[in-house]
């Protein structure tokens, strides 16, 4: 038979109980082997060969990861925070109490931000929430935590919900798929002589030495198919994000403007304070921007502190109110990892308040999201702005549908929205599939922020998001489908 010593070994076991369906377990035993690679290679083989079939079943066992061993004996952090919440009363149930509570930033930010998706408000500083809800929901994840105590389970097992929220935290518990196979004769198997199947020396390679020696005159050669499948070779190619921001940065080259970047680290003066953000504002909150320790502060020039403290307080000679109050210029020199771009083209014309410009920005920004399949905490934002004289709302939607119509979305439409430093403001939307999608922000930016800068001129600006952008381009229905690292989904995506 034109088969090797391998699949006569096995057809040899198999041919002892021709109607049994052997497992793995059975093979290796009867065959000697301790290597479970013969039995799959050999029972491959002969599957082709049409002697044998091979049964496999699939199944996903959920098992604890590092974080969920040790949630499992710390507690839950949502747990942990609300045990804390609810036994307080009402008047301290509040942020400032948490902070001087023991709990350390790394946990109060990410973990007010698991029990807001529990139904967990913040309302003036203060926690709100339905206790039994909350209660209950959390339970059940504690729950399901110690039910994978004493070894995975298997995925249909469990409460899909809370497989699916689990997977996104990073550590908590682990998936691994489970194949189990099984062999059996098929009728042309059970008809082979067990005659044939007497092992022999067969030659893998022709060497030199064995053409001098001659011994391979009447010996038996191993088979070789050249009609068997083989390996197709995969050529390089840039990341899709990567080949999707070059094609994004030359749709904005070839419109006339000029590219900038800034620093990931910025003060909370530059990213929020001088886009006329109100210090108050529940953005600012440690449970949804990134505020950084090591360094703790970053120095902002005095005058920018004094006009920024001006503008808030009373609107200084801006023609607007003001928010009132007093503003603490200690907090508007907090360091934090940047929330948006548009910190960059703020910077950019207070550097250059009389020179016209078009400029935009494509760079990674932060805030504390929980990972789900449309939010990541790190992501990238495209940024523009078109500052000079003659700058106007009609400017803005032209260029915005011109850049859209390039990258293939020809139908947009703009509808009116509410920004704190844009007047007027709107947001981008793209025909896709029928539907409207929101894309972006846009608008003028406010005299509040620019006329502190140095600049009268009127400024088009807006900001979208990359990553839902790529979503639509690259046809995918979870983010984070883009940054894991299976090289053939990455392979699979289209050409940019």
């Amino acid at each position: 038979m034109n088969i090797g010593n391998n699949e006569r070994r096995l057809l040899k076991v198999m041919l002892s109980e021709p109607s049994k369906s052997w497992n793995l377990e059975e093979l290796l035993s009867n065959t000697g082997w301790s290597d479970q690679v013969h039995v799959a290679g050999a029972g491959k083989s002969l599957e082709e060969s049409g002697l044998v079939e091979v049964e496999e079943s699939r199944t996903t066992l959920i098992s604890l990861g590092d974080k969920g061993s040790n949630a499992l004996e710390e507690g839950l952090l949502e747990s942990r925070l609300w045990d804390w919440i609810s036994n307080q009363p009402p008047e301290s149930r509040n942020m400032s109490s948490l902070v001087s509570s023991g709990f350390g930033r790394g946990e109060t930010g990410p973990g007010i931000g698991i029990l807001r998706g529990l139904g967990v408000s913040i309302v003036d500083g203060s926690f709100v929430a339905n206790d039994a809800e909350v209660s209950e929901s959390i339970e059940k994840r504690i729950a399901f935590i110690k039910s994978l105590s004493s070894g995975p389970l298997v995925i249909s097992e469990l409460d899909s919900d809370l497989v699916n929220h689990f997977s996104s935290r990073s550590g908590l518990i682990v998936s691994e798929d489970s194949i189990s196979r099984k062999w059996k004769l098929t009728e042309s198997g059970t008809k082979v002589e067990e005659s044939e199947l007497s092992e022999t020396q067969m030659i893998g390679e022709l060497t030199p030495e064995i053409l001098q020696t001659e011994s391979w005159i009447g010996a038996e050669f191993k088979p070789f198919d050249v009609k068997s499948p083989a390996p197709i070779p995969a050529g390089g190619r840039s990341h899709p994000m990567k080949a999707l921001i070059e094609r994004i940065r030359s749709v904005f080259l070839e419109m006339g403007f000029s590219e900038i970047e800034g620093d990931f680290v910025q003060s909370a003066g530059w990213n929020m304070d001088a886009l006329f953000i109100p210090q108050s504002h529940p953005a600012r909150t440690m449970q949804d921007t990134f505020y950084l320790t090591e360094p703790e502060n970053v120095e902002v020039e005095e005058k920018y502190l004094d006009l920024w403290a001006k503008v808030h307080e009373s609107g200084h000679d801006t023609g607007s109110r003001g928010w009132g109050g007093s503003f603490d210029k200690i907090e508007s020199q907090k360091a934090l990892l940047r929330t948006h771009t548009t910190v960059n083209t703020v910077r950019h014309i207070a550097e250059n308040p009389t020179t016209p410009s078009r400029v935009f920005g494509i760079g990674r920004v932060f805030r504390q999201e929980t990972i789900d399949r449309t939010h990541m905490p790190e992501f990238h934002q495209i940024e523009g702005i078109i500052h000079e004289p003659d700058a106007s709302l009609p400017m803005l939607i032209s260029t915005l549908k011109t850049f859209y119509s390039k990258m293939g979305y020809p139908d947009v439409r703009v509808r009116p929205a509410y920004f704190p430093y844009t007047e007027p403001s709107a947001e981008v939307e793209i025909l896709w599939r029928g539907e409207w999608l929101e894309l972006g922000g846009s608008g003028i930016f406010r005299p509040e922020v620019t006329e502190p800068l140095g600049t009268e001129w009127p400024v088009c600006a807006w900001g979208m998001g990359l990553e839902r952008l790529a979503m639509l381009i690259l046809g995918l229905d979870d983010i984070r489908q883009l940054y894991q690292p299976d090289i053939e989904i990455l392979r699979k995506m289209p050409l940019l």
